[in-house]
């Protein structure tokens, strides 16, 4: 069937095209289901960029259902490389996309380049957006966590003073960045 030298480059080259073909089915077969997921909601990620999301260490399905849940709340700001690059340097792409759709739905003007750096500062960047949008009341001290109504103390001369603070705390977003400038 296969004569001569030539038979041979033949031979070794199906050999390699089959190899290629096997070791790409690898890899794409178990993120088939996620691809399937992503065109049907609107994400529109390759294949390929599947594939080579696998090769560099990013999980697909996270970056797929952060785009899902982008696209989904007319985030235009928000690209897929983005999202793996955000990955990739440590941050939760989930939660900046959450607290991107809160902070678009209160219209606080929080872009996708602030959030991630809000996340890579080592800040909930959610929980930021959340106490901006709703802000936090702090009674000292806690009467639920310690059973006292005041905070009490006694002077030199004997006068004695009772005392209750409530703070309320609302978080600029403006100053969780490049807290150095």
């Amino acid at each position: 069937m296969f004569e001569g030298l030539g038979g041979i480059v033949l031979l070794v080259l199906v050999a390699f095209v089959g190899l290629f073909f096997l070791v790409f089915m690898w890899l794409l077969l178990p993120l088939f289901p996620t691809w399937i997921r992503a065109m049907t909601s609107g994400g529109k990620i390759s294949p390929m960029k599947l594939v080579l999301m696998r090769l560099m260490k990013i999980n697909p399905q996270v970056v797929v259902q952060a785009r899902i849940m982008a696209v989904q709340a007319n985030l235009t700001d928000v690209s897929t490389s983005g999202l793996e690059a955000h990955y990739l340097a440590g941050g939760n792409i989930l939660r900046v996309v959450q607290a991107l759709i809160a902070a678009t739905r209160a219209r606080l003007g929080l872009n996708w380049d602030t959030a991630a750096a809000i996340d890579l500062a080592g800040r909930d960047v959610l929980d930021a957006v959340r106490t901006s949008v709703d802000p936090k009341v702090i009674d000292c001290p806690d009467p639920s966590r310690h059973g006292r109504h005041t905070l009490d103390g006694v002077a030199k001369n004997g006068i004695q003073l009772k005392a209750r603070a409530r703070v309320t705390v609302r978080t600029n977003l403006s100053q969780l960045v490049g807290g150095a400038t």
